[in-house]
């Protein structure tokens, strides 16, 4: 199978490995300890791959932010508030 089509970049593979990494372990959680919905600071009630998913979009922005107004900042800045928001998303969200 030729995967010439995209740059397969270390980081790349690492970003699509970790992902379906996260994928794998969500699922395992939720067969061994169901979830349940919680209502947090949102108002509305979410699960765990609600929060997955919320944290996931939110951290695609911020990078996309992080882009836009930091220019030539280095990256794992973006990285470091993604990792902030995502925490705080599976804690009060």
């Amino acid at each position: 199978m030729a995967l010439d089509w995209m740059a397969w970049t270390s980081e790349t593979a690492l970003f699509f490995a970790l992902l379906f990494a996260t994928l794998a372990a969500m699922t395992a959680l939720a067969i061994l300890r169901p979830e349940t919905e919680r209502v947090g600071i949102l108002g509305l009630p979410t699960t765990r791959g609600d929060r997955l998913f919320l944290t996931l979009l939110g951290a695609a922005f911020i990078h996309l932010a992080w882009l836009a107004l930091a220019g030539e900042a280095p990256l794992w800045g973006a990285s470091l508030v993604s990792l902030i928001y995502g925490a705080a998303m599976f804690r009060w969200a």
